[in-house]
């Protein structure tokens, strides 16, 4: 009986909204807006007439906000490399704001180390993120770091995630 309600329980949270499980989806799409250094604004490559539009949150890593340190610079840098261009898309789960969330490829059937995402860690314009599916991924951002690309060029980098919660904290701190 316990088991029961654990894999309910399991089940549950699984599918709830924000938290969806889903089959990696492979689509093509077009990148027809940069909303900041890990968001684009896509439109189905197959969408006929009735063009579907929608947001992909960029999978694994977290890039400054726009108006962080080095924000402008991260959204420059993937407007630089996917701006109206022709992109795979691998679709791998729903965020609790009903963004897609992915990875994408500028090639068809390129690997996580060819990934739009990686060139961004690579590049210091995202942090890659502790939870991330990919060691190759926290291992480009050590690289990065020893290197001082982007973000990186100074010692007092603060993640995405720390200066949201101070700036949620503290609102008066402009």
């Amino acid at each position: 009986m316990k088991r029961s309600i654990g894999l309910i329980t399991l089940l549950a949270c699984l599918l709830a909204p924000g938290t969806e499980a889903r089959a990696k989806e492979e689509t093509l799409a077009k990148v027809i807006a940069v909303l900041d250094g890990d968001t684009v604004l896509l439109m189905h490559a197959d969408a006929g007439s009735a063009p579907l539009f929608y947001k992909l949150r960029l999978a694994d890593i977290d890039a400054p906000e726009k108006d962080q340190a080095h924000g402008e610079k991260s959204m420059r840098s993937l407007a630089q490399l996917v701006l109206k261009q022709q992109v795979h898309v691998t679709t791998v789960a729903t965020d609790s704001y009903g963004r897609s969330i992915g990875w994408l490829a500028l090639k068809r059937d390129v690997g996580i180390e060819d990934s739009v995402n990686t060139e961004l860690v690579r590049r210091g314009s995202a942090w890659a993120l502790s939870r991330a599916r990919s060691q190759y991924l926290r291992e480009v951002q050590q690289e990065a770091r020893r290197e001082r690309r982007g973000l990186w060029a100074t010692d007092y980098a603060i993640p995405p995630w720390v200066w949201r919660r101070q700036k949620l904290l503290n609102p008066s701190r402009e």
